[in-house]
């Protein structure tokens, strides 16, 4: 089977949770920040506010707050030389009534849309992402000043992986997945 660039691209992108040192430059960032602008959302919403986090006294602060006493994840957070805070945003008009008449929160997709852009992007640049939703909302929003009424969706690390190698993905096999037509009629291949 022929693989083309963007497989490539997306078997190359993992979690990664040990990171160099090394800061990252501003023209690797700014296309990261770019992909994500460009993400699709629905009514064209764009229902999303990026507050990139460098300041090591705030990043460490804010990297503290992806753990807790009760179950202590995420200690890699501090590693990472940036940490890129995704604010969900109120969707258009249009996009909050699909989304009320349908009982759908569109944001959330749109929001997923725009870090997956990102850190597809961030691997074409050969950075590491993880994207942290256990987080201590309400201290992350007042350290960093976030108005009351807004929800952070996600925490996404962003900095050079400490490892070369990329991890072999554990996912479930097409099969496994994929119905065809009907829920009950399992896919075997399209051939």
């Amino acid at each position: 089977m022929a693989e083309g660039s963007f497989l490539s691209l997306v078997r190359k992108r993992y979690s990664v949770r040990d990171y160099l040192p090394d800061p990252v430059s501003p023209e690797k960032l700014q296309r990261c920040l770019e992909a994500a602008r460009l993400a699709p959302s629905a009514c064209n919403a764009q229902p999303w506010t990026f507050i990139v986090v460098g300041d090591p006294e705030i990043k460490n602060r804010l990297a503290d707050l992806t753990s807790d006493r009760w179950l202590p994840l995420n200690h890699f957070t501090k590693q990472a030389p940036l940490l890129i805070v995704v604010v969900i945003e109120p969707a258009n008009f249009t996009s909050r009534l699909g989304g009320f008449i349908k009982k759908r929160d569109f944001p959330l997709f749109d929001v997923g849309i725009a870090a997956e852009h990102f850190c597809l992007q961030a691997a074409e640049e050969g950075l590491g992402t993880c994207l942290i939703g256990w987080f201590q909302q309400d201290k992350a929003k007042t350290l960093l000043g976030v108005p009351v009424a807004k929800r952070i969706g996600l925490i996404i690390t962003l900095g050079y992986p400490a490892r070369d190698s990329i991890q072999a993905k554990d996912r479930k096999s097409l099969a496994d997945m994929v119905r065809l037509d009907q829920y009950e009629r399992f896919y075997n291949s399209l051939s």
